[in-house]
Protein backbone atom coordinates (compact mmCIF):
# COMPACT_ATOMS: atom_id res chain seq x y z
CA UNK A 1 0.00 0.00 0.00
CA UNK A 2 1.51 3.36 -0.99
CA UNK A 3 1.73 6.33 1.36
CA UNK A 4 -1.29 8.10 -0.17
CA UNK A 5 -3.54 5.11 0.46
CA UNK A 6 -2.19 4.64 3.97
CA UNK A 7 -3.20 8.23 4.71
CA UNK A 8 -6.71 7.65 3.31
CA UNK A 9 -7.35 4.28 4.95
CA UNK A 10 -8.70 5.64 8.27
CA UNK A 11 -11.49 7.45 6.38
CA UNK A 12 -12.69 4.22 4.75
CA UNK A 13 -11.81 1.57 7.32
CA UNK A 14 -15.35 1.16 8.66
CA UNK A 15 -16.84 0.85 5.18
CA UNK A 16 -14.32 -1.82 4.24
CA UNK A 17 -15.48 -3.90 7.21
CA UNK A 18 -18.97 -4.32 5.75
CA UNK A 19 -19.96 -7.90 5.00
CA UNK A 20 -20.96 -6.85 1.48
CA UNK A 21 -18.35 -6.38 -1.23
CA UNK A 22 -16.87 -2.87 -1.23
CA UNK A 23 -14.73 -1.09 -3.82
CA UNK A 24 -13.43 2.46 -3.33
CA UNK A 25 -12.04 4.49 -6.22
CA UNK A 26 -10.63 7.96 -6.72
CA UNK A 27 -12.18 10.66 -8.91
CA UNK A 28 -10.62 9.08 -12.02
CA UNK A 29 -12.13 5.71 -11.09
CA UNK A 30 -8.81 4.10 -10.19
CA UNK A 31 -9.17 1.53 -7.42
CA UNK A 32 -7.86 2.64 -4.01
CA UNK A 33 -9.24 -0.12 -1.79
CA UNK A 34 -11.30 -3.30 -1.93
CA UNK A 35 -12.37 -5.48 0.97
CA UNK A 36 -12.08 -9.22 1.56
CA UNK A 37 -15.58 -9.93 0.22
CA UNK A 38 -14.63 -8.27 -3.08
CA UNK A 39 -11.52 -10.45 -3.25
CA UNK A 40 -13.52 -13.60 -2.55
CA UNK A 41 -16.24 -12.88 -5.10
CA UNK A 42 -14.04 -11.66 -7.96
CA UNK A 43 -11.01 -13.88 -7.39
CA UNK A 44 -8.71 -10.85 -7.54
CA UNK A 45 -6.45 -10.00 -4.60
CA UNK A 46 -6.40 -6.38 -3.44
CA UNK A 47 -2.78 -5.86 -4.53
CA UNK A 48 -3.66 -7.01 -8.04
CA UNK A 49 -6.39 -4.43 -8.60
CA UNK A 50 -5.20 -1.44 -6.58
CA UNK A 51 -4.36 1.41 -8.94
CA UNK A 52 -6.19 -0.18 -11.87
CA UNK A 53 -9.37 1.14 -13.47
CA UNK A 54 -12.58 0.01 -11.78
CA UNK A 55 -13.90 -1.26 -15.11
CA UNK A 56 -11.37 -4.08 -15.30
CA UNK A 57 -14.14 -6.65 -14.73
CA UNK A 58 -16.65 -5.20 -17.18
CA UNK A 59 -18.08 -7.13 -20.12
CA UNK A 60 -20.06 -6.33 -23.23
CA UNK A 61 -23.10 -7.94 -21.59
CA UNK A 62 -23.82 -4.84 -19.52
CA UNK A 63 -25.80 -2.39 -21.70
CA UNK A 64 -23.94 0.78 -22.69
CA UNK A 65 -26.87 2.78 -21.34
CA UNK A 66 -26.11 1.47 -17.85
CA UNK A 67 -22.63 2.98 -17.93
CA UNK A 68 -23.96 6.19 -19.44
CA UNK A 69 -26.47 6.61 -16.63
CA UNK A 70 -23.78 5.83 -14.07
CA UNK A 71 -21.30 8.37 -15.45
CA UNK A 72 -24.04 10.99 -15.78
CA UNK A 73 -25.07 10.62 -12.13
CA UNK A 74 -21.52 10.55 -10.79
CA UNK A 75 -20.51 13.56 -12.87
CA UNK A 76 -23.25 15.47 -11.04
CA UNK A 77 -21.95 14.17 -7.70
CA UNK A 78 -25.10 12.10 -7.22
CA UNK A 79 -25.34 8.48 -6.02
CA UNK A 80 -26.23 5.80 -8.54
CA UNK A 81 -27.36 2.19 -8.46
CA UNK A 82 -27.70 -0.44 -11.13
CA UNK A 83 -26.93 -3.98 -12.23
CA UNK A 84 -23.69 -5.07 -13.91
CA UNK A 85 -22.78 -8.29 -15.70
CA UNK A 86 -19.07 -8.68 -14.97
CA UNK A 87 -16.44 -11.38 -15.33
CA UNK A 88 -14.52 -12.98 -12.46
CA UNK A 89 -10.83 -13.78 -12.63
CA UNK A 90 -11.83 -17.36 -13.48
CA UNK A 91 -13.70 -16.11 -16.55
CA UNK A 92 -17.11 -16.88 -15.06
CA UNK A 93 -19.84 -14.30 -15.68
CA UNK A 94 -21.69 -12.95 -12.66
CA UNK A 95 -24.35 -10.35 -11.99
CA UNK A 96 -24.14 -7.76 -9.25
CA UNK A 97 -26.42 -5.05 -7.96
CA UNK A 98 -24.22 -2.10 -7.02
CA UNK A 99 -24.74 1.24 -5.30
CA UNK A 100 -22.07 3.91 -5.87
CA UNK A 101 -21.98 6.93 -3.58
CA UNK A 102 -19.68 9.99 -3.86
CA UNK A 103 -17.62 10.48 -0.71
CA UNK A 104 -15.57 13.64 -0.10
CA UNK A 105 -12.30 13.32 1.83
CA UNK A 106 -9.90 16.22 2.23
CA UNK A 107 -11.75 18.14 -0.51
CA UNK A 108 -11.27 15.26 -2.95
CA UNK A 109 -14.13 13.11 -4.27
CA UNK A 110 -13.95 9.35 -3.98
CA UNK A 111 -16.57 6.78 -4.95
CA UNK A 112 -17.75 4.05 -2.59
CA UNK A 113 -19.26 1.08 -4.40
CA UNK A 114 -21.17 -1.56 -2.41
CA UNK A 115 -22.39 -4.59 -4.31
CA UNK A 116 -24.00 -7.99 -3.92
CA UNK A 117 -24.13 -11.00 -6.22
CA UNK A 118 -27.59 -11.61 -7.68
CA UNK A 119 -27.05 -15.20 -8.80
CA UNK A 120 -25.54 -17.28 -6.04
CA UNK A 121 -27.72 -20.32 -6.68
CA UNK A 122 -28.41 -22.32 -9.80
CA UNK A 123 -31.20 -21.15 -12.05
CA UNK A 124 -33.55 -23.98 -11.11
CA UNK A 125 -33.58 -22.89 -7.48
CA UNK A 126 -35.38 -19.64 -8.15
CA UNK A 127 -37.57 -20.42 -11.13
CA UNK A 128 -40.00 -23.27 -11.52
CA UNK A 129 -38.44 -25.20 -14.40
CA UNK A 130 -41.76 -26.84 -15.18
CA UNK A 131 -43.19 -23.31 -15.63
CA UNK A 132 -46.49 -24.40 -14.12
CA UNK A 133 -47.92 -20.98 -14.82
CA UNK A 134 -48.74 -20.16 -11.23
CA UNK A 135 -47.60 -16.53 -11.04
CA UNK A 136 -47.83 -16.26 -7.27
CA UNK A 137 -45.60 -19.31 -6.77
CA UNK A 138 -43.07 -17.94 -9.24
CA UNK A 139 -42.97 -14.57 -7.52
CA UNK A 140 -42.36 -16.23 -4.16
CA UNK A 141 -39.43 -18.16 -5.64
CA UNK A 142 -38.01 -15.00 -7.20
CA UNK A 143 -38.34 -13.25 -3.86
CA UNK A 144 -36.50 -16.01 -2.04
CA UNK A 145 -33.41 -15.62 -4.22
CA UNK A 146 -33.55 -11.89 -4.92
CA UNK A 147 -34.15 -10.69 -1.41
CA UNK A 148 -31.63 -13.11 0.13
CA UNK A 149 -33.21 -12.56 3.51
CA UNK A 150 -30.65 -11.80 6.22
CA UNK A 151 -33.05 -11.29 9.11
CA UNK A 152 -35.72 -13.89 10.10
CA UNK A 153 -38.16 -11.09 10.93
CA UNK A 154 -38.07 -9.78 7.38
CA UNK A 155 -39.62 -12.94 5.93
CA UNK A 156 -42.54 -12.69 8.36
CA UNK A 157 -42.96 -9.00 7.47
CA UNK A 158 -43.14 -9.76 3.75
CA UNK A 159 -45.73 -12.50 4.23
CA UNK A 160 -47.85 -10.27 6.49
CA UNK A 161 -47.67 -7.43 3.99
CA UNK A 162 -49.00 -9.76 1.31
CA UNK A 163 -51.80 -11.03 3.56
CA UNK A 164 -52.84 -7.53 4.63
CA UNK A 165 -52.65 -6.31 1.04
CA UNK A 166 -55.11 -9.03 0.05
CA UNK A 167 -57.53 -7.89 2.75
CA UNK A 168 -57.18 -4.21 1.88
CA UNK A 169 -57.40 -4.45 -1.90
CA UNK A 170 -60.49 -6.67 -1.74
CA UNK A 171 -62.19 -4.39 0.81
CA UNK A 172 -61.25 -1.34 -1.29
CA UNK A 173 -62.74 -3.02 -4.36
CA UNK A 174 -65.98 -3.55 -2.45
CA UNK A 175 -66.18 0.17 -1.67
CA UNK A 176 -65.64 0.94 -5.34
CA UNK A 177 -68.50 -1.24 -6.52
CA UNK A 178 -66.26 -4.11 -7.65
CA UNK A 179 -64.73 -1.98 -10.42
CA UNK A 180 -61.25 -3.51 -10.25
CA UNK A 181 -60.50 -6.49 -12.46
CA UNK A 182 -59.75 -9.69 -10.55
CA UNK A 183 -56.56 -10.12 -12.57
CA UNK A 184 -55.37 -6.68 -11.43
CA UNK A 185 -56.25 -7.46 -7.82
CA UNK A 186 -54.21 -10.65 -7.98
CA UNK A 187 -51.28 -8.78 -9.51
CA UNK A 188 -51.32 -6.33 -6.57
CA UNK A 189 -51.41 -9.19 -4.06
CA UNK A 190 -48.59 -11.06 -5.82
CA UNK A 191 -46.48 -7.96 -6.30
CA UNK A 192 -46.81 -6.72 -2.72
CA UNK A 193 -44.39 -9.35 -1.39
CA UNK A 194 -41.68 -7.97 -3.67
CA UNK A 195 -41.90 -4.38 -2.43
CA UNK A 196 -38.52 -4.36 -0.66
CA UNK A 197 -36.38 -6.66 -2.83
CA UNK A 198 -34.08 -3.70 -3.52
CA UNK A 199 -32.93 -3.81 0.10
CA UNK A 200 -30.98 -6.96 -0.81
CA UNK A 201 -28.23 -4.61 -2.04
CA UNK A 202 -28.18 -2.32 0.99
CA UNK A 203 -25.27 -2.96 3.39
CA UNK A 204 -26.37 -4.65 6.60
CA UNK A 205 -24.58 -2.03 8.67
CA UNK A 206 -26.91 0.61 7.22
CA UNK A 207 -30.07 -1.47 6.89
CA UNK A 208 -30.14 -2.53 10.53
CA UNK A 209 -28.40 0.45 12.08
CA UNK A 210 -30.04 1.59 15.32
CA UNK A 211 -30.55 5.33 15.72
CA UNK A 212 -30.30 8.11 13.16
CA UNK A 213 -28.80 7.48 9.74
CA UNK A 214 -26.08 9.76 8.38
CA UNK A 215 -27.08 11.72 5.25
CA UNK A 216 -25.05 9.45 2.95
CA UNK A 217 -26.61 6.37 4.61
CA UNK A 218 -30.09 7.80 4.04
CA UNK A 219 -29.19 8.38 0.40
CA UNK A 220 -28.14 4.76 0.01
CA UNK A 221 -31.36 3.53 1.66
CA UNK A 222 -33.42 5.67 -0.71
CA UNK A 223 -31.83 3.91 -3.68
CA UNK A 224 -33.54 0.60 -2.87
CA UNK A 225 -36.65 1.19 -5.03
CA UNK A 226 -34.43 1.68 -8.09
CA UNK A 227 -32.33 -1.36 -7.16
CA UNK A 228 -35.49 -3.44 -6.78
CA UNK A 229 -36.67 -2.48 -10.26
CA UNK A 230 -33.23 -3.32 -11.65
CA UNK A 231 -33.45 -6.77 -10.06
CA UNK A 232 -36.94 -7.38 -11.46
CA UNK A 233 -35.89 -6.20 -14.93
CA UNK A 234 -32.93 -8.56 -14.83
CA UNK A 235 -35.13 -11.53 -13.88
CA UNK A 236 -37.67 -10.56 -16.54
CA UNK A 237 -34.89 -10.31 -19.10
CA UNK A 238 -33.84 -13.87 -18.35
CA UNK A 239 -37.37 -15.17 -18.75
CA UNK A 240 -37.93 -13.64 -22.22
CA UNK A 241 -41.63 -14.14 -21.55
CA UNK A 242 -44.18 -11.49 -22.51
CA UNK A 243 -46.68 -12.86 -20.00
CA UNK A 244 -44.28 -12.26 -17.12
CA UNK A 245 -43.29 -8.87 -18.50
CA UNK A 246 -46.93 -7.75 -18.43
CA UNK A 247 -47.55 -9.20 -14.98
CA UNK A 248 -44.43 -7.60 -13.54
CA UNK A 249 -45.58 -4.10 -14.49
CA UNK A 250 -47.75 -3.84 -11.36
CA UNK A 251 -44.98 -5.27 -9.17
CA UNK A 252 -42.55 -2.68 -10.56
CA UNK A 253 -44.95 0.13 -9.64
CA UNK A 254 -45.15 -1.20 -6.09
CA UNK A 255 -41.37 -1.58 -5.76
CA UNK A 256 -40.61 1.84 -7.22
CA UNK A 257 -43.35 3.94 -5.60
CA UNK A 258 -44.31 2.46 -2.21
CA UNK A 259 -42.27 5.18 -0.46
CA UNK A 260 -43.90 8.07 -2.31
CA UNK A 261 -46.14 10.34 -0.22
CA UNK A 262 -49.56 11.81 -0.97
CA UNK A 263 -48.14 15.31 -0.32
CA UNK A 264 -45.26 14.82 -2.78
CA UNK A 265 -42.48 14.64 -0.18
CA UNK A 266 -41.66 10.96 -0.61
CA UNK A 267 -39.05 9.20 -2.73
CA UNK A 268 -37.63 8.36 -5.17
CA UNK A 269 -39.60 10.51 -7.66
CA UNK A 270 -41.62 12.82 -5.37
CA UNK A 271 -44.91 11.88 -7.00
CA UNK A 272 -48.03 13.18 -5.31
CA UNK A 273 -51.67 12.21 -4.92
CA UNK A 274 -53.02 10.13 -7.83
CA UNK A 275 -49.73 10.40 -9.70
CA UNK A 276 -48.79 7.54 -7.39
CA UNK A 277 -50.15 4.26 -8.81
CA UNK A 278 -53.05 2.80 -6.83
CA UNK A 279 -51.16 -0.40 -6.10
CA UNK A 280 -48.30 1.56 -4.50
CA UNK A 281 -50.70 3.67 -2.43
CA UNK A 282 -52.30 0.49 -1.08
CA UNK A 283 -49.03 -1.26 -0.22
CA UNK A 284 -47.57 1.86 1.42
CA UNK A 285 -50.35 1.87 4.03
CA UNK A 286 -49.97 -1.85 4.72
CA UNK A 287 -46.17 -1.66 4.82
CA UNK A 288 -46.10 1.12 7.41
CA UNK A 289 -48.77 -0.51 9.57
CA UNK A 290 -46.94 -3.83 9.73
CA UNK A 291 -43.55 -2.19 10.25
CA UNK A 292 -44.94 -0.25 13.23
CA UNK A 293 -46.68 -3.23 14.81
CA UNK A 294 -43.65 -5.55 14.48
CA UNK A 295 -40.77 -5.71 16.96
CA UNK A 296 -37.44 -5.11 15.24
CA UNK A 297 -33.88 -5.02 16.62
CA UNK A 298 -33.90 -1.22 16.36
CA UNK A 299 -37.47 -0.46 17.55
CA UNK A 300 -40.20 -1.59 19.90
CA UNK A 301 -43.55 -2.97 18.76
CA UNK A 302 -46.49 -0.53 18.51
CA UNK A 303 -50.05 -1.53 19.34
CA UNK A 304 -52.43 -1.82 16.41
CA UNK A 305 -54.46 1.04 17.90
CA UNK A 306 -51.43 3.36 18.00
CA UNK A 307 -50.48 2.45 14.44
CA UNK A 308 -54.01 3.11 13.21
CA UNK A 309 -53.99 6.49 14.94
CA UNK A 310 -50.79 7.41 13.12
CA UNK A 311 -52.26 6.34 9.76
CA UNK A 312 -55.31 8.53 10.42
CA UNK A 313 -53.11 11.47 11.43
CA UNK A 314 -51.16 11.06 8.17
CA UNK A 315 -54.21 11.10 5.88
CA UNK A 316 -53.63 13.47 2.94
CA UNK A 317 -50.03 13.86 4.13
CA UNK A 318 -48.24 10.55 3.74
CA UNK A 319 -51.23 8.46 2.67
CA UNK A 320 -54.30 8.49 0.44
CA UNK A 321 -57.12 9.29 2.87
CA UNK A 322 -59.61 7.04 1.08
CA UNK A 323 -57.33 4.01 1.38
CA UNK A 324 -56.62 4.73 5.05
CA UNK A 325 -60.36 4.94 5.73
CA UNK A 326 -60.86 1.52 4.12
CA UNK A 327 -57.96 0.08 6.12
CA UNK A 328 -59.50 1.43 9.33
CA UNK A 329 -62.66 -0.59 8.61
CA UNK A 330 -60.52 -3.75 8.63
CA UNK A 331 -59.22 -2.77 12.08
CA UNK A 332 -62.77 -2.04 13.31
CA UNK A 333 -63.84 -5.48 12.08
CA UNK A 334 -61.06 -7.11 14.08
CA UNK A 335 -59.19 -8.36 11.00
CA UNK A 336 -55.82 -6.79 11.84
CA UNK A 337 -55.19 -8.55 15.17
Amino acid sequence: MDNANKRLLPYFEQLLRLSDAVIITDSRHHICFVNETYERITGFAAHEVTGRKAGLLRTKHTPAETYQHMHHALSRNEPWSGVFTNRKRSGQLWHSSITITPYVVEEQTYYVGVFRELEQLQRGHYLDEQRAGNLQSSLLKVLAISCEIRDPGIENHLIRVQQLTELLVNRYNETQGQKLLQSYIQQIINGSILHDIGKSAIPEGILYKPGTLAPYERTIIEMHPYIGVDILDKINGELHDELFEDEFAVAKNIILHHHERWDGNGYPMKLKQTEIPLEARIVSVVDVFDALTSKRPYKEKWTAKAAIELLIEQKNKQFDAEIVDVFVTLYEDGLLD
